[in-house]
């Protein structure tokens, strides 16, 4: 048995990011992980793995080029599960040798097995036929989630699948049906959608992502149909089954039944918290093995925190990795502060979305006095050039003060463009900055200052000085 100033659970975003700062105030820290392989979801089955798949899909597929060759356009005809696979493969590698060489670097224990709470300060870390136990002052719970897998839902792994299972299949899918229109059923509804496949994508909402701004969605359920998906909204799903012949059969509430080659299910995901044995110490997940946390992501026991996933939306990784540092900041004395009111949102669809602030619906809500301005990627050089004419950028800012409140993004690149704004929205920034900065040119960047002119220019005059 061993004693540590501070014990991670999961090695994902949250958990690196914890334990390397604790590492860094030269505490004590060891990581604990169950799987054979460090990194979590994020590395292993969910964000690398999918925006991998998301490169590939537009590289082999020549979608980038379409606008500019023609609708028919592709790199390669014949698209395998060995193409896509590759790359993915190529960058996990990558990506956990990553993690391995900086858990070297900065002394961290790295600890293999299923951990589980003997009591608030030790663990048992379970490891094959045998087991051993550690003690830490500070525990840390990042352990992720897994797929929503229903007892009702037939799952296989080849014709009915969860969302960690598309890149396990022997072949790629003739059709798909998913069920869910969250972020990760609307990412690989149209990534799949691009390689020719046809995608049904079923959502019992109204529309998709409702916490994205209502134009922004409309231009992607758009450009959707476009590629092939067809999108069943307000409908739910009675039941699957799979048939003789191999195919998935779905009975809808209001439609006609459907069926395909393949269907994933891709409602929701749980606290990976079962485990755990947290009953032991005192915390409860919720029905969803979520754990409730503070604004210091302590649990109900105070030096035992929780981040990442397992605490819920926004579940990124970029967010989880900020929450573990904070955790281990705030458990050794550290200050630190994130600003979780201007945290920027990716979403890697094709195309892509990020948004950052409040959007409209949030903005009449409050009774803010609001301006809008829109730059199209059509109307920008640098659209032109890459071929993408349907992405756009809005700005909203206040008529009065024009400081800037939100900033909605759709098309190529906007996941890195976003930051020029919120770098701006940090610093309480007004939209006279993007009029009067130069951007380079030809480039997307253009956009905020041709949206910031838009928006002054729909303002009733006199407009308010320009300070």
């Amino acid at each position: 048995m061993a004693h540590y100033d501070l014990l991670v659970i999961g090695t994902g975003p949250a958990g690196q990011k914890a334990a390397v700062q604790a590492a860094k105030l030269g505490k004590k820290v060891g990581l604990i992980e169950r799987k054979e392989v460090v990194g979590g979801v994020c590395i292993n089955t969910g964000t690398i793995p999918s925006k991998s798949l998301r490169e590939a899909v537009l590289y082999l597929s020549g979608f980038r080029q379409r606008n500019l060759y023609g609708a028919g356009y592709r790199l390669k005809q014949t698209i395998t599960i060995e193409d896509l696979a590759y790359r993915a493969n190529h960058i996990i590698k990558n990506e956990i040798q990553i993690v391995q060489n900086q858990m070297a670097r900065n002394r961290v224990d790295m600890i293999s097995g299923s951990a589980s709470f003997l009591d608030p300060h030790r663990l048992r870390i379970q490891q094959g036929a045998g087991s051993i136990e550690h003690t830490a002052d500070f525990i840390l719970i990042a352990a992720g989630t897994e797929p929503s897998r229903p007892s009702d839902i037939p799952f296989d792994g080849e014709t009915i699948i969860d969302t960690d299972g598309l890149l396990t299949l022997k072949r790629i899918p003739d059709s798909i049906v998913i069920v869910g229109g969250g972020v990760i059923g609307t990412e690989y509804a149209s990534i799949l959608a691009t390689m020719g496949i046809s995608v049904i994508l079923i959502d019992k909402r109204p529309r998709l992502l409702e916490f994205v701004d209502a134009e922004i969605i409309n231009a992607l359920q758009q450009q959707m149909k476009a590629i092939g998906v067809t999108l069943y909204h307000e409908e739910e799903v009675l039941a699957i089954k799979k048939e003789a012949d191999g195919h998935v059969h779905v009975c809808l509430q209001q439609a006609k039944p459907i069926a395909a080659t393949t269907l994933m299910y891709a409602i929701g995901r749980v606290g990976a918290t079962k485990e755990l044995h947290l009953d032991r110490v005192g915390i409860t997940p919720d029905a969803r093995g979520r754990l409730v946390v503070n604004e210091h992501f302590q649990t109900a026991v105070p030096h035992i925190y929780a981040a990442g996933d397992i605490i819920g939306f926004p579940a990124l990784a970029s967010t989880s990795m900020q929450q573990g540092r904070h955790a281990a900041c705030h458990a050794f004395g550290q200050p630190d502060r994130t600003d979780t009111d201007l945290l920027p949102y990716g979403i890697y669809s094709i195309p892509e979305i990020s948004m950052v602030g409040r959007n409209e619906e949030e903005l009449t809500k409050a009774s803010i006095p609001f301006g809008v301005g829109i730059a199209r990627y059509r109307e920008i050089a640098r659209g032109q050039l890459i071929g993408d004419e349907m992405g756009m950028l809005k700005l909203l800012f206040h008529q009065q003060t024009r400081e800037v409140l939100g900033i909605h993004a759709i098309g190529e690149g906007v996941t890195e463009l976003i930051h020029i704004g919120q770098a701006v929205m940090a610093y309480h920034g007004k939209i006279d900055y993007f009029i009067d900065t130069v951007f380079n040119y030809p480039t997307l960047a253009e956009c905020y200052k041709v949206a910031a002119l838009d928006g002054i220019n729909r303002l009733p005059r006199p407009w308010p000085p320009h300070n």
